[in-house]
């Protein structure tokens, strides 16, 4: 059926009229404000039809019934939503199974020492593959603690801080 073999005034005018028989009754059930919203759908399919608006809606209608029907009906494109959920489980499960090994390794590993450690690319060897030993990431090196600042009311920020100007501003509003 095409937009041009339907009759669309009547169609929206009838709709219009049964939703506001219905709007009324809403009104006398649950108040004025479900009333009120109830008509206010109600005359949406008169304004769409007088506004011209129909036809794109018709379009928009068209066209999303047929990528769904095309969805719903196409074998290739159900082989595309299990692959894709195959790839998803894949992820989840490499996710976990490198969890449980990053776990393992940190549990059975000693604590970390200061002194620099050899970089995964030269333990991997020319090839770039290494043993089992270097499958694990190697921890960062820790960093070493910035020092306190000084305490008290009489600190002043760096002169290359960012917010030195801003905090300056607030402290004569009083506000910091």
């Amino acid at each position: 059926m095409s937009f041009n073999q339907i009759a669309w005034l009547p169609l929206c005018a009838g709709v219009t009229g049964v939703g506001l028989v219905l709007s009324f009754l809403l009104m006398r059930r649950r108040g004025v404000a479900a009333g009120l919203r109830a008509a206010a759908w109600s005359l949406l399919p008169v304004a769409a039809f007088l506004t011209g608006v129909l036809p794109t809606l018709w379009q928009i209608g068209t066209a999303i019934i047929g990528f769904l029907t095309g969805l719903v009906f196409n074998p290739v494109v159900w082989s595309g939503v299990a692959v894709t959920g195959l790839a998803v489980v894949l992820f989840l499960v490499s996710g976990f199974l490198r969890g449980r090994r990053l776990r393992a390794a940190a549990s059975s590993a000693p604590p970390v020492s200061s002194a620099p450690s050899v970089p995964a690319v030269a333990a991997a060897g020319p090839g770039g593959r290494g043993g089992a030993a270097t499958a694990a990431t190697q921890p960062l090196p820790q960093r070493k603690a910035a020092p306190a600042p000084a305490s008290g009311p009489a600190a002043k920020p760096a002169a290359d801080d960012d917010f030195s100007d801003i905090e300056d501003i607030l402290k004569r509003r009083g506000i910091g």
